[in-house]
């Protein structure tokens, strides 16, 4: 998927994550990748593997691959 522009200013982006199966993994992913500069929303899904986040401007992946990790999943890439 190619990031698109929501609001002037504003990019989304989603992006498969490995291994969500509840609320709380949820909450583990949204929580770290909310930490990354620039991000303004996060909506993580676990029934469908898929995390949106807007921005401030696009991510680097490896630095949402790196808050994935930390919170203890796995980024696939984007959806």
């Amino acid at each position: 998927m190619t990031a698109h522009t929501d609001t002037p200013g504003s990019v989304t982006a989603v992006y498969q994550v490995t291994g969500m199966s509840c609320g709380h993994c949820e909450g583990s992913v949204s929580a770290e990748i909310s930490r990354i500069s620039g991000v303004t929303s996060v909506q993580a899904v676990a029934s469908k593997g898929e995390v949106t986040v807007v921005s401030d401007a696009p991510l680097d992946e490896e630095a949402v691959r790196a808050a994935v990790d930390e919170a203890g999943f796995e980024l696939a890439g984007k959806a």
